[in-house]
């Protein structure tokens, strides 16, 4: 049996619930991607708050807290059939226990170690590739300036990037906007949301913005030593695929 879920978080444990408490899942898989197949049967399942946070409770208490965290962070990945993987750990887990961790050589362990190395390794990188500019809404430009950071990430991080930047943009008001899925955090006084974000033509930068803009690519030309020109190394620190959104890059 496949379990097909809305594609949060809540409805994945639900599906594993239904897995413990229903028809065994041979796979997990959102609806709207789930591709059928006439030689195996599915189910939707509803998702239900109150069986989710059973699950929740059961994995921090029976496996631990850790590997809630884990379990959640390979789930924000976009790597293909992460729930089936993420179901075969929590399996693995409920026998045994916390020392599940320790279990390196283990194949259901190693792959969602890799998956989560994946994501944590992203969220690092663009703690120090997001540029932030100084925009206001275009309709009126009266108001306090917010910065705004787009980005194109791999997987789903924005929520992980809340703690660093809402840390260190503290008296600021900013957002952090995630192109490819239309979701960005928001973070003002002390306090941080994730919300949908799909208008960013509504916020311009201002004339403030766009002349600093010019002079950070004056200062980074100028400083560049051309005969140590390395674009395999930059490339390697740097990603070619995030550059559309790092303004040094912006020609």
């Amino acid at each position: 049996m496949d379990y097909l879920y809305d594609g949060s978080f809540e409805g994945f444990l639900c599906c594993v619930f239904g897995h413990y408490y229903g028809e065994r899942a041979e796979g997990i898989f959102p609806a709207a991607r789930y591709q059928g197949d006439l030689l195996r049967a599915h189910s939707i399942v509803e998702t239900d708050g109150e069986k989710a946070a059973r699950v929740y409770a059961a994995i921090e208490n029976k496996i631990s807290k850790n590997d809630m965290k884990r379990i959640y962070t390979v789930f924000c990945s976009s790597v293909p059939d992460k729930e089936t993987a993420l179901l075969r750990y929590i399996r693995l887990g409920f026998r045994e226990g916390s020392k599940i961790r320790l279990l390196h050589g283990n194949p259901v362990v190693f792959a969602v170690q890799r998956i989560e190395q994946a994501v944590v390794k992203e969220v690092h990188r663009m703690c120090g590739l997001l540029r932030f500019s100084e925009v206001r809404p275009v309709a009126g430009s009266a108001g306090r300036a917010i910065l705004r950071a787009p980005m194109a990430p791999d997987h789903d991080i924005v929520e992980f990037l809340a703690p660093h930047f809402c840390d260190r943009f503290k008296n600021e008001a900013l957002i952090i906007h995630d192109v490819r899925r239309g979701k960005a955090l928001v973070s003002a006084a002390g306090e941080w949301y994730i919300t949908d974000f799909r208008d960013a033509g509504a916020l311009a930068e201002t004339g403030e913005e766009l002349q600093y803009r010019k002079l950070w690519r004056e200062y980074f030309d100028a400083i560049a030593i051309r005969e140590r020109s390395n674009p395999a190394c930059q490339r390697r620190f740097m990603p070619a695929r995030y550059w559309k959104n790092i303004t040094e890059m912006l020609r």
